[in-house]
């Protein structure tokens, strides 16, 4: 009977893989086996102007191989696979044949509901000499209280292609927020006779929350917290104004249109105060009195972690605008972060 060894060599952020060690097998003469290489994925946002201006969930994420490429609700993870057949004859390898494939993960996250799913696809081996006849059994494991749950044709032959899908189901509490979470895939290569061997590599991190949930009502919903959003403060006349006069000036944290830095949320509300408390005088000037501006309003926001006197005085300032328009404002920022689940040190910028 042929002894066959297959073992995987994955290297890389997210990348797993275990298998039998070859070299005892490779001392047997004639001994056979199959070496597993799993090309390591890239992750990158979607394209920058898509992503800072995103004031609803954006289009699913395009796929490209080799690469995880993810915006603020979907991602697609396109990852090759290649197989050698490798025989051992006087000590040394030699090829007898290959097989090459690819799986690609298409994931869906709802900003109403912290249960979704994705397809992924197994495509056809491409083989030669003996690469034919390797078949596969598909497993994903979630974390941080989602469950995954893999549907798949278990045992399916490389030489076709197959498609499965991913079902997750997730329960939070009312103003909870779960920590991220990512899905590990594992891929169990088998054929008759032969060493069994598991190719495991991770999805892009995920978070899901309740976070503005009560009793009545249930606000869950799941985001992939690296990427920005862009919340905006067009039509809020002196607010939009007061941010557009700081970057004329060279304050460009937040500002969507060009490489800058985001700013990141914060939650803390003891150093939002602090932060307001740092910047904004108890009263408005006398000028600003008369125009009936009493109200300050700071930039960066007091609950972003760049707020208050964080930043140098050149990347910060104060806007005194009316009441009722930083209410205003203070009712938007809410709307956009329950709807894009925009949690603690998410990034973020601000179109103005």
């Amino acid at each position: 009977m042929k002894l066959i060894n297959l073992f995987a060599g994955a290297a890389g952020l997210g990348l797993l893989a275990s298998g039998i060690a070859p070299t005892a097998m490779a001392s047997q003469p004639g001994a056979t086996e199959l070496r597993v290489t799993v090309t390591t994925p890239t992750i990158g946002t979607a394209p920058a102007p898509q992503a800072r201006t995103a004031f609803s969930p954006a289009a699913p994420a395009t796929c490209t191989i080799n690469r995880i490429t993810v915006n603020r609700f979907s991602q697609c993870e396109w990852v090759a696979i290649h197989l050698d057949v490798v025989q051992i004859v006087n000590g040394r390898p030699v090829l007898r044949g290959t097989a090459d494939f690819d799986v690609k993960h298409r994931m869906t996250l709802k900003t109403n509901s912290a249960n979704w799913s994705e397809t992924f696809t197994v495509s056809k081996a491409r083989t030669t000499g003996q690469g034919r006849g390797v078949r596969v059994n598909v497993a994903a494991k979630s974390g941080a209280g989602t469950r995954a749950t893999v549907s798949f044709p278990q045992g399916h032959s490389l030489d076709s292609a197959a498609t499965g899908s991913v079902g997750y189901k997730t329960t939070i509490a009312p103003k909870k927020v779960l920590a991220k979470a990512k899905t590990t895939y594992s891929l169990a290569l088998t054929k008759a006779g032969y060493s069994p061997a598991k190719v495991s590599y991770a999805s892009a991190a995920y978070r899901c929350d309740n976070y503005f949930g009560s009793t009545r009502t249930n606000r869950s919903g799941c985001a992939i917290p690296e990427v920005p959003t862009a919340v905006s403060m067009v039509g809020l006349a002196r607010i939009s104004e007061g941010i557009r006069n700081l970057r004329a000036r060279g304050g460009h944290y937040g500002d969507p249109y060009g490489n800058y830095k985001p700013l990141r949320w914060m939650t803390n509300k003891t150093k939002e105060t602090q932060h307001r408390a740092a910047v904004c005088p108890r009263t408005a000037p006398a000028d600003m009195q008369a125009a009936g501006r009493t109200s300050c309003d700071e930039y960066p926001f007091a609950s972003t972690y760049e707020g208050g006197t964080t930043l140098a005085a050149g990347q910060r300032s104060i806007t005194w605008v009316k009441t009722q328009e930083n209410k205003s404002q203070g009712g938007r920022i809410t709307a956009w972060r329950g709807q894009m689940h925009v949690m603690d040190r998410d990034p973020f910028y601000v179109i103005a």
